[in-house]
């Protein structure tokens, strides 16, 4: 019974600090972020009250989002720096209960805090900011013009089958020409590639995708058993080009599903996917240094100080500003290949894991 109350007092203690940790450094970003790009919105376009309050909206979840690990590592630093100047921990231990019983709570919270910020990375913000930067290039800045953009990607599904693949390595808006046309289709009952159509480009004219200077390949078992050149082809999409761009994402618009299945689409056209499979491996790394942050920040609150809030609040923007920087240098390792995305992007939480588990097994004896 003493150990379901201490769970829940050391659980709630943690949570509300936690909460206060998330509005705290929610109002930093605002601060020194949002309110520049709004003030700038007004002053270099007018943006009226209505579309500076919606980037204001939909700007929240992708800040929020990064609060997470940081506010789980000063809520705990917080939470047991005051238990430990209060001598309570003093307490707890004089009656025989372990550190690592003390720390349960915090840890059980940053394992939810992790589970909660993957579902909301995936499911929230993607969609706000999507709908961020429709309201800031067509309500704020006031494009009426289609713009520019590399690896477009056409999917015709039906019955939930994909029938025809249409990939572009960029799109020329000026001109209304996609370049490096591929066009693959699909088998209704084997799901394979059964038909490819390469092109040099293809120019929207008369209504209709031209595609010029290609190849038709005809496949059987992944044979090719038909080739053919041709000059001209229409490209049996009806999709406009207005259409076409406005279905295109952004990478942080992108779920996860989302990410892994352009990978796979540039993967069979032998484009290079580091920034895309970076985005999708840190769309799990980076919610998991909430864990890592609430194993660092239990007993390195457990330090007896006597300002526990200010000495806690210093310390973790301390240990955040490293583990930002070593997430930034393996970002850029990983793009640039030099070392597999899939490894380079856990580089900080295996740093900050082993940093942690040293750290408990310190104060834990």
């Amino acid at each position: 019974m003493r150990f379901r109350i201490l769970d829940r007092y050391i659980f709630q203690e943690v949570v509300f600090a936690f909460m206060f940790a998330i509005c705290a450094f929610t109002a930093v970003f605002i601060g020194s972020g949002t309110l520049f790009r709004i003030a700038r919105y007004i002053t270099d376009y007018g943006a009226s009250l209505t579309s500076v309050l919606k980037i204001f909206v939909y700007g929240l979840p992708n800040i929020i989002m990064w609060t997470f690990p940081m506010s789980m590592l000063l809520a705990t630093l917080l939470t047991f720096g005051r238990l430990s100047s209060s001598s309570e921990i003093t307490a707890m231990k004089s009656c025989g209960i372990s550190f690592s019983r003390i720390a349960a709570p915090a840890i059980f919270l940053g394992i939810i805090v992790t589970i909660c910020a993957i579902l909301f990375n995936e499911h929230v913000v993607p969609w706000a900011n999507t709908a961020y930067n429709n309201v800031v290039y067509y309500e704020i800045q006031g494009n009426t013009e289609l713009k520019s953009q590399d690896h477009i990607i056409v999917k015709e599904i039906t019955g939930g089958q994909i029938q025809r693949l249409i990939y572009a390595r960029e799109y020329k808006a000026k001109d209304e020409i996609l370049e490096g046309v591929t066009m693959q289709v699909f088998d209704e009952n084997t799901g394979k590639v059964t038909h490819v159509e390469n092109a040099t480009f293809a120019e929207w004219r008369d209504e209709k995708w031209i595609m010029h200077d290609g190849m038709i390949y005809d496949l059987a078992d992944d044979q090719r058993t038909h080739t053919m050149k041709f000059d001209t082809q229409v490209l049996p999409v009806k999709a406009s080009p207005r259409q076409i761009v406005r279905e295109q994402k952004k990478t942080e618009e992108l779920t996860m599903s989302e990410l892994k299945a352009q990978i796979e689409i540039m993967k069979s056209q032998y484009a290079n996917t580091a920034k895309l499979e970076t985005e999708l491996y840190q769309r799990i790394t980076v919610p998991m240094a909430s864990l890592i942050f609430a194993l660092i920040g239990v007993p390195l609150g457990l330090q007896p100080t006597r300002t526990p809030s200010s000495m806690g609040f210093a310390l973790s923007v301390v240990i955040i500003f490293i583990y930002y920087a070593v997430m930034t240098l393996a970002n850029a390792i990983a793009r640039s290949g030099a070392i597999p995305p899939m490894y380079a992007v856990w580089i900080p939480n295996v740093i900050g894991l082993i940093a942690g588990t040293v750290l408990i097994y310190r104060a834990s004896k």
